[in-house]
């Protein structure tokens, strides 16, 4: 391993301590062969913006990890988990490392993105997680959880997903600065419950997540 190689695992085990993560060696490895893979792609599909291997660690690994804690928090049992506009699979790659119990569905309109997370699934050897090809609109099922990162407007997200929301599932939109014009937006039959700001290691930016659910009655 090289010693820039080894800087980036010691980064992201600093990085995952301090968000209160104990990942094993092997999650860690995971994590790393999955920044790895997406620089990899990106020489070819333009799977992110980012060429950096340092930004990789930090703007996608590390920023969707920081969502992690609060997923435990909330849902800590099996479930199911739906990532809409997952484009590279972010954060739902991450989340299906650091919860094997759940089922992970990556969604994404482009093909090839969806074709890298499946890809990943079997590289990282992750049976419950899936890259689907369709528009979230089309999509059939029910999920206990439904995230995004950074890909739409609230409105949007909502509306879009609101069919494969399970009666008691909850909504999980990470955001950067906490959207107060975009929850204003929202109808009355969505219930904001909280907005949870998150500290990104290694990361100056503001970063929050809303969470939404249906109002009852």
């Amino acid at each position: 391993m090289s010693a820039v190689i080894q800087a980036q695992r010691e980064q992201l085990e600093e990085g995952a301590r301090s968000l209160g993560l104990d990942l094993s060696d092997v999650q860690i490895s995971q994590l790393m062969d999955y920044g790895s893979a997406i620089l990899k792609w990106n020489k070819v599909y333009n799977l992110t913006a980012l060429r950096d291997p340092a930004l990789v660690i930090t703007h996608h690994l590390l920023d969707s990890l920081a969502a992690v804690p609060a997923l435990v928090r909330q849902q800590s049992r099996a479930g199911r988990l739906l990532d809409v506009g997952s484009g590279a699979g972010l954060p739902g790659v991450v989340i299906a490392i650091c919860r094997p119990d759940l089922d992970v569905d990556c969604l994404d309109a482009v093909a090839k993105k969806m074709a890298f997370v499946q890809q990943m699934a079997g590289a990282l050897q992750l049976p419950r997680l899936r890259g689907l090809h369709a528009r979230v609109e089309t999509l059939e099922g029910s999920y206990d959880v439904i995230t995004s990162r950074a890909f739409a407007s609230l409105v949007d997200f909502v509306q879009g997903s609101a069919q494969l929301l399970a009666p008691q599932g909850v909504w999980m939109a990470m955001k950067g600065k906490r959207p107060d014009q975009e929850v204003e937006q929202l109808r009355a039959s969505v219930d904001v419950f909280h907005v949870e700001q998150l500290s990104v290691p290694g990361l100056d930016a503001e970063r929050c997540i809303v969470w939404m659910r249906k109002k009852e009655g």
